[in-house]
C-alpha cells in the first residue's frame, strides 16, 4: 500500500473516531446486541431498526479505542439501508480481510469502500478484535437479538 493511501486511511480512521457517525441510541430499535472486549475494555451496543429485511437505521453507543470506534462508525454507515443478507455478506468480507494472512494481497478491497481503511489491522493481531467488535455485535443483533458477544468467544475473531 502506498504511503499516500496509508496516510489517507489513517486520516479516515481518525475522522470516524473523532466524529463517529450514528453514535446514538435508536429508541425504536427492533434489534440490539452488546459487544465487549474484556482484554482492553472496548464495549459497544449496536441498535438496529429493521423494516422487513432492510436495515432502516443502525447506530451504536459505548466506548473504545480509536480503531473500534472508527470501525463501528464506518460499519453503521456501510450497512444502513441494506438488506440483512447484504450486511451479513459485508460482515464476512470485512472479517476475512482483517483476519487474512498479511503476506497475501487483498484482491477485492474496493468492495469494502471506506472500510478498506481498516485492512491494515491484519498486521496487528491485537487490533483485529478492536476492529471487528462492533461487527460481531451487529451480526449477533441481526441473528439472535440481545446476546452479548465477547472477543474472547471462539467465534469473535
Amino acid at each position: 500500500m502506498s504511503s499516500g493511501l496509508n496516510d489517507l486511511y489513517q486520516q479516515l480512521i481518525l475522522d470516524h473516531n473523532k466524529s463517529p457517525r450514528n453514535f446514538r441510541k435508536i429508541e425504536k430499535a427492533t434489534h440490539n446486541a452488546e459487544g465487549y472486549n474484556p482484554l482492553c475494555g472496548d464495549h459497544f451496543t449496536v441498535f438496529i431498526e429493521m423494516d422487513g429485511d432492510v436495515i432502516k437505521d443502525v447506530s451504536f453507543q459505548g466506548s473504545g479505542c480509536a480503531i473500534s470506534k472508527a470501525s463501528a462508525s464506518m460499519m453503521t454507515t456501510a450497512v444502513k439501508g441494506t438488506k440483512k443478507e447484504e450486511a451479513e455478506k459485508l460482515f464476512e468480507k470485512f472479517r476475512s480481510v482483517v483476519t487474512r494472512d498479511i503476506h497475501k494481497e487483498v484482491d477485492d478491497l474496493e468492495e469494502l469502500g471506506c472500510l478498506g481503511a481498516l485492512a491494515g489491522v491484519a498486521e496487528f493481531p491485537a487490533r483485529i478484535k478492536c476492529a471487528s467488535l462492533a461487527w460481531h455485535a451487529l451480526h449477533s443483533a441481526l441473528n439472535s437479538n440481545g446476546a452479548v458477544v465477547s472477543t474472547e468467544n471462539a467465534n469473535a475473531h
